[in-house]
């Protein structure tokens, strides 16, 4: 892994933006907290690997009982960091690290495992030590959240999307990122797989699978952002299905594997 890659990708990035910009940005964002929802509970110790400017965090502040965030950049460490003091939340702390060896995080500590970056920055054989560090600092019994962006969600956006469907598709990136799962233009940067492909990956490293939703399929941001109310609101309803059927998981932009250990 080139941690120097992805901690410069987004040192010129406002990752704080991300989640509060368009309609269409913000989709990635319901549907996973629509799965925070379901799985953490009041009483949990959540850690989150790859917290950036604490998006999550805030988000479970009223929701668990304690919660830490780790991130590789420096950057999104001191903004989040910032948060916490701002708004009095003891209960949440934050620090540097990497997903791939946590040696600070004792065995079996925590009741809630959230990977919401990692895996979309790491080649397979570095995601495979994200798992097991992950099933290594969980609770047993506890859950694992796996995010991750899918080979053909994300090929299929670039297709469709305004700014770049002039570009996709094309045999450069049919090689890069269907053969070999990653970026065409950031291959150090940004790594794809699948959820078949996932899926076995946590069970041969012991964990069981709960959960595997797709939460934000493939579309064109400008089409989203154009669409009055009321067809936004059916829009809806058609990610709201999709959100819940298994058929749908790999035409997902981003999808969320949930696990138990």
């Amino acid at each position: 892994m080139k941690r120097q890659s992805i901690i410069s990708n987004y040192d010129s990035f406002d990752e704080d933006k991300r989640a509060f910009g368009t309609r269409a940005e913000k989709i990635e964002f319901i549907y996973t907290k629509k799965l925070l929802n379901q799985y953490i509970k009041p009483s949990m110790s959540v850690v989150e690997l790859g917290c950036g400017t604490g998006y999550y965090g805030l988000y479970l502040s009223s929701m668990c009982k304690s919660y830490h965030g780790v991130d590789l950049t420096p950057k999104h460490i001191e903004q989040f960091k910032t948060k916490i003091v701002k708004q009095g939340l003891s209960h949440l702390s934050a620090s540097v690290g990497d997903a791939t060896n946590l040696p600070e995080i004792k065995n079996n500590y925590y009741d809630a495992v959230l990977v919401f970056g990692p895996m979309y920055h790491l080649p397979r054989e570095d995601r495979q030590k994200v798992i097991q560090e992950s099933k290594r600092i969980c609770k047993t019994g506890g859950i694992i959240l796996f995010a991750y962006i899918n080979k053909v969600g994300a090929y299929l956006r670039a297709c469709i999307d305004e700014n770049l469907k002039s570009r996709y598709p094309n045999k450069k990136a049919n090689e890069s990122v269907l053969k070999q799962g990653v970026d065409d233009i950031l291959p150090d940067v940004f790594f794809f797989t699948m959820p078949e492909e996932m899926e076995s990956d946590v069970t041969e490293n012991g964990l069981a699978v709960v959960n595997n939703a797709g939460v934000d399929f493939a579309f064109n941001a400008s089409d989203i952002n154009n669409m009055t109310d009321e067809k936004y609101t059916a829009w809806r309803e058609i990610m709201d299905y999709m959100f819940t059927c298994k058929s749908c998981t790999g035409a997902s932009n981003h999808t969320v594997l949930v696990c138990r250990k």
